[in-house]
Formats: C-alpha cells, sequence, structure tokens
C-alpha cells in the first residue's frame, strides 16, 4: 500500500513541473498590468497594458485548467502501458463523466440538495469545465477519474477480442467500459460530494482559527514527509485546490495581486489564506543555515571539496525550490537531524507568520520574487523586511543547532567521514579510468544492473528528483554506496520500493531507462 502511495503522489509531481513557469509568467504580467506599480502606463485603454495582457492570460492557462491538467498527466506516471494512450482515455472519459454529471444535476439536483440554477464559482459549489456546467470537484475529482480509467486502462487495454469485433479493441473497449463504469459514479458524486463541501467549509473555518498552532503542524508535517515521498499528497489540497480557499492559494493569491499591490494593509490581513505557502523559508534560510554547518563541521582537509559540493545544491534550493540534494546528503546518514530539521522549519514559518508573513512562499527565490516580491514590495516593503530578518536570525539558528549536534553526536555529514571514505582529488588516471568505465554503459544501464536487472523491475516513475521503483527482490539491489559510485546520489530503500536519487535530469534518466526495460 505505501508503495503504491508513493507511485501515486510521484505521478501527481508531473504537472507541477509547470507551475514555476507559469507562475514567473502571472507574476511579472501582474506587475507590468498593475498601475499602482507602472501609473499610467500599464492603464486599460493603453498598447502597453493590452500587449502584456495577451501574455498574463496565456500565463493563467496552467491554473485555470488544472483539473484536466491532472487528468491527463497522471496516467503518464500510473499507466503501466501505452501511456500516451491512456491520456486520451482520461481525458475522454473524464469529459464524459462531467457530461453525466451536469445532466443528472440539471434534472434532479435539489435531490441531492444542489441548486443547479447558481453561477458557477463563488460559493455556489459549480465550477465551468470545458464549457460542461457542473459540480466543482477540483483537483481530488480529476484524480479519482484519471484513477478510475488508469485501473480500467491497465486491466482492459490488451483485452482480445474476436477478429470481427477488432475495432473496438484497445483505447476504444477501455473507453467503453468506461462509459458504463462512470454512470453510477457520477451518481455518486452527485450524493456524496455535496456532502464533502460542507465538510470542506467546516474544515476551513477550523484552519482559519487554528492560528499559530496550525501553520506549526502543518508547516511540520510537511517537511517529515519528505522521506516517504508523501509531502505532495499533504500540501496539493491547500495550494492548488479548495482546502483552504476557494480555487487554491496559489490561482487565489494570484487574482489577488492587484488589489494587494494597491493597498497598503498588512498582507496577513488581506490574505490571511496564504500561510501554508511559507514552506519555502526553510529552501532558503534553513538549507543555508545547514550547509554553513556542514561546512563549519568538515574536516579541514575536506572543506574545499564539501564547498564544491555545497555551493551548488544550496543554491539549487535557494533559487529553485528544490531540496532533496541537500536534504538528501543527511537524512540517512543522520534522520535525527531532519527530524530537528522539520521542528525547525515549522518554527520558522509559525514565527515569521505570527510577526505578519503571509504569501506565495512556497518556492525558490525565482518564484517568490515573481509572485510576491516584484509586484508587492513597492506597497509591502515591511512585510519583506521582516521577513528577511526572521530568515536570517533563523539561518543563525539552524547553523548553531545542527553544528552542535554534529559535533555532540560525531553524526558523519558530508566531510566528516572515515579516513576510508575521504573525498579524494583525482588523478589523471583516475579520470580516464573512469572514462573508461563510463563507456561500458550509460548511467541508466548502471541503474539497472545495481537494481538487479530488467527480471527484477516491478514498476517505474519519478518525481523532481527521484527515480522511483518498485523491485520483486531488494536483496539484489546494491548499496546506497554503490549508486553514489555510479553517477547517482544514493538511494533510499524501503522494503521493495527504491528510490534512486538522480536529481533534476530524472525526467530524461526514467524516459531511457523505461527503453531498456
Amino acid at each position: 500500500m505505501m508503495q503504491k502511495i508513493q507511485r501515486f503522489g510521484g505521478a501527481m509531481f508531473t504537472p507541477v513541473l509547470l507551475f514555476a513557469f507559469a507562475g514567473i509568467v502571472i507574476g511579472i504580467g501582474t506587475l507590468f498590468t498593475t498601475e499602482a506599480i507602472m501609473g499610467s502606463l500599464a492603464a486599460p485603454e493603453g498598447l502597453w497594458y493590452q500587449c502584456w495582457n495577451v501574455i498574463l492570460q496565456g500565463g493563467w492557462t496552467v491554473f485555470n485548467q488544472l483539473p484536466l491538467l491532472f487528468v491527463v498527466s497522471l496516467p503518464i506516471g500510473l499507466a503501466k502501458k501505452q501511456q500516451a494512450r491512456c491520456c486520451m482515455e482520461a481525458l475522454v472519459l473524464y469529459l464524459t463523466f462531467q457530461y453525466f454529471l451536469s445532466t443528472i444535476l440539471s434534472q434532479w439536483g435539489s435531490t441531492f440538495g444542489v441548486d443547479f440554477s447558481l453561477e458557477a464559482g463563488g460559493t455556489s459549489g459549480l465550477a465551468m469545465i470545458a464549457s460542461i456546467k457542473t459540480l466543482d470537484m477540483g483537483m481530488i475529482g480529476a484524480l479519482a477519474i484519471s484513477g478510475i480509467v488508469i485501473a480500467l486502462h491497465n486491466r482492459f487495454f490488451d483485452t482480445e477480442l474476436p477478429e470481427w469485433l477488432g475495432t473496438f479493441s484497445g483505447s476504444s473497449f477501455v473507453v467503453i467500459v468506461g462509459f458504463f463504469v462512470l454512470i453510477p459514479v457520477a451518481f455518486l458524486a452527485a450524493w456524496l460530494w455535496p456532502m464533502v463541501q460542507s465538510g470542506m467549509r467546516s474544515f476551513q473555518v477550523f484552519i482559519s482559527y487554528a492560528g499559530s498552532i496550525g501553520v506549526w503542524v502543518f508547516i511540520f508535517m510537511e517537511r517529515i514527509l519528505i522521506p516517504f515521498g508523501l509531502h505532495h499528497l499533504l500540501y496539493f489540497p491547500f495550494f492548488y485546490d479548495s482546502a483552504i480557499v476557494n480555487g487554491g492559494i496559489y490561482s487565489t493569491w494570484a487574482n489577488q495581486l492587484p488589489a494587494l499591490a494597491a493597498s497598503s494593509e498588512s498582507l496577513k490581513t488581506l490574505a490571511p489564506y496564504a500561510w501554508p505557502t511559507l514552506t519555502g523559508l526553510s529552501k532558503i534560510f534553513g538549507c543555508t543555515g545547514i550547509a554553513l554547518a556542514f561546512y563549519s563541521t568538515a574536516k579541514k582537509s575536506k572543506k574545499k571539496q564539501i564547498a564544491g559540493l555545497l555551493i551548488p545544491i544550496t543554491l539549487t534550493a535557494i533559487f529553485c525550490g528544490v531540496t532533496e540534494p541537500i536534504e538528501f546528503t543527511f537524512l540517512f546518514i543522520a534522520p535525527a537531524l531532519f527530524v530537528v530539521h522539520a521542528v525547525l522549519a515549522a518554527t520558522l514559518s509559525t514565527v515569521a507568520n505570527a510577526l505578519g508573513v503571509v504569501g506565495v512562499l512556497s518556492g525558490g527565490l525565482i518564484e517568490m520574487s515573481a509572485l510576491n516580491f516584484i509586484p508587492l514590495m513597492s506597497s509591502h516593503w515591511q512585510t519583506y523586511l521582516t521577513l528577511l530578518l526572521v530568515g536570517l536570525v533563523f539561518v543563525g539558528i539552524y547553523f548553531v543547532v545542527f553544528r552542535f549536534l554534529i559535533l555532540k553526536f560525531d553524526f558523519k555529514t558530508p566531510g566528516r567521514e572515515d579516513d576510508e571514505e575521504d573525498i579524494k582529488f583525482h588523478t589523471k588516471a583516475d579520470f580516464k579510468e573512469k572514462q573508461a568505465e563510463s563507456k561500458q554503459g550509460s548511467l541508466e544501464e548502471k541503474i539497472l544492473e545495481a537494481l538487479g536487472g530488467k527480471d527484477n523491475i516491478i514498476d517505474v516513475t519519478n518525481c523532481a528528483t527521484r527515480l522511483r521503483v518498485n523491485v520483486k527482490d531488494e536483496t539484489l539491489v546494491k548499496s546506497d554506496s554503490y549508486f553514489k559510485s555510479i553517477g547517482t546520489h544514493g538511494i533510499k530503500a524501503t522494503k521493495n520500493n527504491i528510490q534512486v536519487i538522480v536529481g533534476l535530469k530524472v525526467a530524461s534518466v526514467r524516459e531511457d531507462f523505461e527503453k531498456l526495460l
């Protein structure tokens, strides 16, 4: 079950890779079309505004079509065969489901407690999806229907039909089966989802009044779940769906940017819902403090080499918001430090929020600048000065706490390995030897061999930095040190679930890996 949940979480990450660029376009587009910032140049009747508005509206594509995006993205990670065909099947059957649901509610909406005469949007509980007026099931509905289609695809795609029925085989047969399966599912959704919406509204009220305790618990859980690959499941409904605000924090914040820029009231007053995205503060300030502690406690003979390791992976966390490279350098060596990291991350975000900091601050510095600092600095510089001061204080706290614990318990963090594990400068002969080894096989071939070969692989998917593989026999998988020796950043193994830490090139590695299978 854990393996299936992890694969699901990894598959959900596929469309998120598009969010950073979309967020940047929206942030810059909003900046250049906001009169409060640009003055008369951004007047709606002017050519400047009109040209930038074209770009801005294009940037909204990803966020405006999130359900469709998740429907067609999930099969990429979860379909066991013919992923492209499964994407098509998922889209067709998702739209079919919406037509079923729309017709059911237009005829019998009052029976299910739904006023279908209301306009879509707002608090009506209705939405327009591909020009279909239907229940607003958001990302959850999209994932549920896509998941059903994937299960049908994996089960029925290869069904052999009589030759005279051959035109109905493959994707056609999956769609036929799905058509009839989704009729009762649509009735079930019409009955259950209005109750879910009511419960979600109650939860929104609860979380709105949870205060600092709610902030601390949420941020702590988001960090502590990273090793299990389950953190996506925690934050997705808050960031991109309606768990705390209708439409999700990202979408609501971006829509509200012009009003935020034009107001001098505190951001916490204007957008109190935007605290869950404070997960990004530890990526900038926490990872910096951790890196400094690692460098400070490294053996003197290794400091130069460790600096070469720490600088790029720390900059990756700061600018891109991808923390696995630095977190996985100590997660398995000293898991207690990772727990401390989660505690400090939660405390950092809670203190910042208590002092008035909110915003879309979950990604790295690039995303934060586009959606926060650039459009809002002139009117809310005091908030960002507070954020900077709190962050710098926590850089020091991270450094002191990590340095103390590393020295106190002699954790073998980077640069503190035993002599036989020393990082060393390599000679020209070593380089030539390594080149000869590299010619013996690609990285994907070496990973496959280290995982026990093709016959040991059950399935494979990926998240932003990790290749996630389920194997039949975990005893055939080589050690973490071996995986590092072939060019990866190591592995995390939980029984038959192996996560090979590849880095940001993982998508291309997975593609070549699947070709080998």
